[in-house]
């Protein structure tokens, strides 16, 4: 019996050695799930299915692109932990809302990074653009911000929801800038951005894709960047960074995992989309969408996560926001 008992203490320590380096060998050794906390055609969706089309020609697996949107991504980050996230093989793509924004107003949004979730990969960012409307008069953000403080409460703008990175953008100039002008939520780009050309606002907060084509209509005017650089597509945009010193409210998208995500996958996905990043069709691919490709590691995207949560924190309090 006592035979016994040591061959099975010393087959069990032999088979604990292995797991980690024939894992790390293997990996990955079935599809991986991309779990995405929003509809198809948002940013981070479109980012993920372009990444994970080049990631699947080189893991030799495919990448599947799995939509999850509902409770500002708190049924994503149930679903990572129904895919038994422990193998490696479930990760969630989401931009930094979920993180620095749901759990203001979400109280069922129990997760933090650091905690039950773990920075990955930074693929991208993409800037928000501060637009108007031809009858608002303004042509620039100096404008803007003169005919604002001119007449307080008088202008409103629109987001694409209330806690959107949309909403808590202007909510942070506004505090910044001691200004006054009415938010009015929309459900989503898809309505705010009609409205905005429809002159029921007379100021939005949007991607450049969504209101491009009005851009050149002259149909609405860009007025500044939440970027704190100018976007390379439009050069001629100030940031309002450059009014505001270290305003900076880009959209950042990028990989997490579970905490339970063995280190051997955090460190091929990481890798692997540095490298893929690199790709000139895909780097003309971002460019085009306004969006620009990253792919940084996982302590460099923890930075940008904790940067990202204090200034939304911020915003959220200025806009009053209440978590129900």
């Amino acid at each position: 019996m006592v035979r016994y008992i040591w061959s099975a203490f010393g087959v069990a320590v032999a088979l604990a050695s292995i797991p980690m380096g024939a894992s790390a060998q293997t990996y990955p050794s079935k599809p991986i799930k991309f779990i995405v906390p929003y509809a198809p055609g948002g940013l981070p969706d479109t980012v993920a299915r372009w990444v994970s089309q080049r990631l699947t020609e080189r893991l030799g697996q495919s990448v599947v692109v799995d939509n999850k949107p509902g409770g500002n991504g708190v049924v994503a980050y149930q679903a990572l932990l129904q895919s038994t996230p422990s193998d490696g093989h479930a990760f969630i793509v989401s931009d930094g809302s979920m993180l620095s924004i749901t759990p203001q107003i979400n109280k069922s949004a129990t997760y933090r990074i650091g905690n039950e979730l773990v920075p990955v990969s930074m693929i991208a960012t993409s800037p928000l653009f501060i637009v108007a409307h031809p009858k608002s008069g303004v042509n620039s953000f100096k404008e803007f911000v003169d005919a604002v403080k001119a007449k307080p409460g008088e202008f409103s703008y629109g987001s694409s929801g209330i806690g959107s990175t949309h909403h808590l953008t202007m909510e942070a100039l506004k505090a910044a800038l001691n200004l006054d002008v009415r938010h009015i939520p929309f459900r989503g780009s898809g309505q705010s951005t009609p409205a905005l050309v429809g002159g029921q606002v007379e100021f939005s907060v949007a991607a450049l894709p969504s209101i491009a084509g009005f851009v050149k209509a002259g149909q609405v005017k860009l007025l500044a960047s939440n970027a704190l650089e100018r976007s390379k597509q439009a050069p001629d945009i100030p940031a309002v960074a450059e009014t505001v010193p270290n305003f900076n409210f880009a959209v950042v998208v990028g990989v997490l995992g579970s905490k339970d995500t063995p280190q051997f996958a955090i460190d091929r996905i990481s890798k692997e989309i540095s490298e893929v990043v690199k790709m000139p069709e895909l780097i003309k691919s971002f460019n085009d969408a306004v969006i620009e490709p990253v792919g940084a590691g996982p302590a460099e995207y923890l930075k940008v996560i904790q940067r990202e949560n204090e200034a939304m924190a911020k915003a959220g309090k200025a806009a009053q926001i209440a978590a129900n």
